[in-house]
C-alpha cells in the first residue's frame, strides 16, 4: 500500500513539475475555488431550514421573544427589520407553545378586548373613550394584515353629539402606515385603506381620512382624497380625448397634418348642493278653504267685570250691554315642490378646452367650421359647462419635422448597431464556449485512446503515451528497424528491453514477474511473426559485427 501511494505521489509530482507558471497559477486558483466551493456547500447543507416563528412583531415583543430563545438555546434569525423571527423547522411549534405559555407576544392591538376590562362603575366619558380606542385597535390590526404593510396606527376624531348644534360635524381619521422594506403603496391599496377606515365609523366619508407613510409622505389628505388623483385623472382624460381627436383628424386631413392639445380642469374635492323648487300644478287648483264665524249678542251685564289694576273688577260698560262677532277664513292651495340634491365627486371634469392646428399647405377641402363640429362631437364639448374649441390653419415648419425624422433615424440606427454589437458579443461568447467544449471533448477522446507506456532502459524507466496497441507498436518498431536508419539503436540485446503496457493506476509488479512477462510477450511475437523477428535479429547482429 505504501509503495502504491509513493508511486501515485511520484507521478503527480512528475506531472506538476511539467506545468508552466501560468498552468501552476491556474491550478492553484482552481484548487482554492474547489476548496471554497466545498466549504460553502458543506455549510449550506449543514445549515438548518428556518421558518417564521412570529411575524409583524413590535420592538418590545421581538426583544422579549429573542430573550426567551436565547434562554432556551435555540438559534434564530431576524428579518424585515426585526419584525419577523425565524427559527429551525423542528423548533417552530415547541417555541410557539413556550412563547404562548410566557404570554408572548403581548396583545398590543387593544381592540374590542378593552370592553371586557370595563367595570360597572365606568362613566359615560370612559365608555366613549374606550369604545373609540377599541375601534382604533381593530382598524390598526386589520390594516396591518394587508400585503405590503408591516404596521399601522389609527387615530379617530369623533365629535360629541349635542342637541344644541344645528349642523353635525363629520368625524375624521388619521392613519399611519409603515410599509415593508420602505416600498410605496399603490393607489389601489391607498383607496382600500381610505374606504375601509371610513366605512368603519358612522358618518365618515372617504374625504375625511388622512393617510401618511413612514417617510412622511401624505398619501391621502382630508378634503381632497388621494393626493395627486385629480391631476392624474386630468392627465388621463386629456390623453384620451387627444388620442380620439387625433385619430379622427389623421383620417380626414392625413397623418402629420394636425396637432391636438387638450386641457381639462378636474374638481379636487366633492361638493353637495340642495335645491328646492315650488311650482304651480298643472290643471285646476284644488284649494281647501275653511271659514269660522262666531257671534255673541248680550243683554244686561252681571255684577262681574274685567279685572283691572290691583285685581279690582271693572264693569264692561256703564249700561251693561255686551255684543261680540268673529269671522276667520283659512285657504290652502296645492303647489308642486321639487327637491334636488346634487353631489359632485372629486375628479369630475368641470371645463375643457381643445386647440387644433391644421397644416394650411396640406389640408384642402375642409373648413374650420366642419372640423370644429366634428371635434365637438368627438371630444364631448359642453358649451353650458364653458368648454371651448379653437381651430386654426397655420403653416407647419419642415425643419422641425426633418430634424425629428433625422433624430428618429439616428436613434433607430444606434439601436440597430447596439443590437448588432450585442448579437456579435453573444455569438463570440457562445462560439468560445462551444470551441472550448469541442476542444475538451477531442482532448478527452484522444487521451482515452492513448495509453501510457513505460520504456525500460539501462538508465531507468521512461514513460510516454502511445495511441496504438502494444502489438501494433511492436510491429512498427520491427519494421522501422529494417528500413529506418534513425531507429532507436540497441548495441546488445541486453541493452534494450521490449516495451510493455503498464496502466498508471495499476500497482507496480515485482522484477521477476516483469521479466517473465516480457519473455512470454517476446515468445508470442516470435510465434505470430517469425519473419519480422528473424529480420530484426539479423539486423541487430549486422550492427553488432559492424
Amino acid at each position: 500500500m505504501q509503495r502504491m501511494l509513493t508511486g501515485y505521489y511520484d507521478r503527480a509530482k512528475t506531472v506538476v513539475s511539467g506545468f508552466s507558471v501560468a498552468q501552476r497559477t491556474i491550478a492553484v486558483i482552481g484548487a482554492a475555488l474547489l476548496v471554497m466551493g466545498a466549504i460553502a456547500l458543506g455549510a449550506w447543507l449543514t445549515r438548518p431550514q428556518m421558518s417564521p416563528l412570529f411575524t409583524g412583531l413590535s420592538a418590545g415583543d421581538a426583544a422579549a421573544v429573542v430573550d426567551q430563545l436565547k434562554a432556551s438555546g435555540v438559534g434564530y434569525e431576524l428579518a424585515e427589520g426585526g419584525a419577523t423571527i425565524l427559527v429551525p423547522d423542528d423548533q417552530v411549534y415547541s417555541q410557539r407553545l413556550a412563547a404562548a405559555a410566557a404570554g408572548l407576544p403581548g396583545d398590543t392591538s387593544e381592540g374590542y378586548t378593552l370592553l371586557d376590562k370595563m367595570g360597572v362603575t365606568a362613566s359615560e366619558f370612559q365608555q366613549s373613550v374606550t369604545y373609540k380606542r377599541a375601534i382604533e385597535g381593530e382598524l390598526a390590526s386589520t390594516l396591518g394584515a394587508m400585503d405590503g404593510i408591516s404596521a399601522a396606527s389609527v387615530q379617530l376624531a369623533i365629535p360629541e353629539e349635542s342637541v344644541f348644534v344645528s349642523e353635525r360635524q363629520h368625524p375624521t381619521a388619521s392613519v399611519f402606515v409603515k410599509t415593508r422594506n420602505g416600498s410605496r403603496l399603490s393607489d389601489e391599496k391607498i383607496a382600500a385603506i381610505v374606504h375601509l377606515t371610513s366605512a368603519a365609523v358612522p358618518g365618515m366619508t372617504p374625504e375625511d381620512v388622512a393617510v401618511t407613510d413612514q417617510n412622511g409622505t401624505v398619501l391621502s389628505a382630508v378634503g381632497t382624497g388621494l393626493t395627486g388623483s385629480s391631476s392624474k385623472q386630468a392627465t388621463e382624460h386629456e390623453a384620451k380625448v387627444a388620442a380620439a381627436v387625433s385619430s379622427m383628424l389623421d383620417t380626414i386631413v392625413g397623418a402629420g397634418n394636425a396637432t391636438v392639445t387638450v386641457s381639462a380642469d378636474v374638481a379636487n374635492s366633492t361638493s353637495e348642493r340642495m335645491d328646492e323648487t315650488y311650482t304651480a300644478p298643472d290643471g285646476e287648483l284644488t284649494p281647501s278653504e275653511q271659514t269660522k264665524t262666531e257671534t255673541i249678542n248680550g243683554g244686561a251685564g252681571g255684577g262681574t267685570g274685567v279685572l283691572g289694576p290691583d285685581n279690582i273688577a271693572v264693569p264692561n260698560n256703564a249700561n251693561g250691554d255686551r255684543s261680540y262677532e268673529l269671522e276667520e277664513t283659512s285657504r290652502r292651495n296645492a303647489v308642486n315642490k321639487t327637491t334636488e340634491k346634487t353631489i359632485t365627486p372629486a375628479g369630475e371634469v368641470t371645463r375643457q378646452t381643445v386647440s387644433i392646428a391644421l397644416n394650411r399647405s396640406a389640408v384642402k377641402g375642409v373648413t374650420a367650421a366642419q372640423v370644429e363640429a366634428l371635434v365637438a362631437s368627438a371630444a364631448g364639448i359642453d358649451t353650458d359647462r364653458g368648454d371651448t374649441i379653437a381651430v386654426e390653419f397655420v403653416e407647419f415648419t419642415e425643419s422641425g419635422a426633418a430634424a425629428a425624422q433625422n433624430a428618429l433615424q439616428a436613434a433607430e440606427a444606434e439601436r440597430a448597431a447596439q443590437f448588432q454589437q450585442e448579437l456579435i458579443k453573444s455569438a463570440i461568447i457562445g462560439g468560445s464556449v462551444l470551441l472550448a467544449v469541442v476542444v475538451l471533448v477531442v482532448f478527452l477522446a484522444l487521451r482515452r485512446r492513448m495509453k501510457r507506456r513505460v520504456l525500460y532502459t539501462d538508465d531507468g524507466p521512461i514513460e510516454y503515451l502511445a495511441s496504438m496497441s502494444e502489438s501494433e507498436e511492436e510491429k512498427l518498431k520491427s519494421l522501422r528497424g529494417l528500413t529506418d536508419p534513425t531507429a532507436l539503436p540497441a548495441a546488445t540485446p541486453t541493452k534494450l528491453l521490449p516495451t510493455a503496457v503498464i496502466d498508471v493506476d495499476d500497482e507496480p509488479e515485482p522484477d521477476q514477474v516483469l521479466v517473465e512477462r516480457r519473455r512470454r510477450e517476446i515468445d508470442d511475437l516470435a510465434r505470430r511473426e517469425p519473419e519480422s523477428i528473424a529480420g530484426a535479429l539479423a539486423n541487430l547482429m549486422d550492427e553488432a559485427t559492424a
